[in-house]
């Protein structure tokens, strides 16, 4: 297989997702719950939170063990379409 064909991440692996909303009641629930249904070994007591500056918005990571391509863009595309989120990385 010539190199640029190689894929870019070797499955299963430990994946940060990235995801970032306005600060608001139940937004950290919210997402848990997503990642849950895209990757069930999730522990949501690693998940780590960090506010903007002024409090407006937060950040969260999730880390989960990718098993497939598949899996991912599954999970982003309902993170993605979700109203509580502006922005997953």
């Amino acid at each position: 297989m010539p190199e640029h064909d190689a894929p870019l991440l070797a499955f299963p692996c430990e994946f940060p997702i990235k995801v970032m909303g306005r600060t608001q009641a139940g937004f950290a629930q919210a997402v848990t719950e997503v990642v849950k249904r895209h990757a069930p070994d999730f522990d949501p007591a690693t998940l780590g939170m960090r506010s903007s500056r002024e409090g407006k918005y937060l950040s969260l990571t999730c880390n989960i063990r990718a098993v497939s391509r598949e899996q991912l863009d599954d999970l982003y595309r309902e993170l993605c379409d979700h109203p509580m989120v502006t922005m997953v990385l």
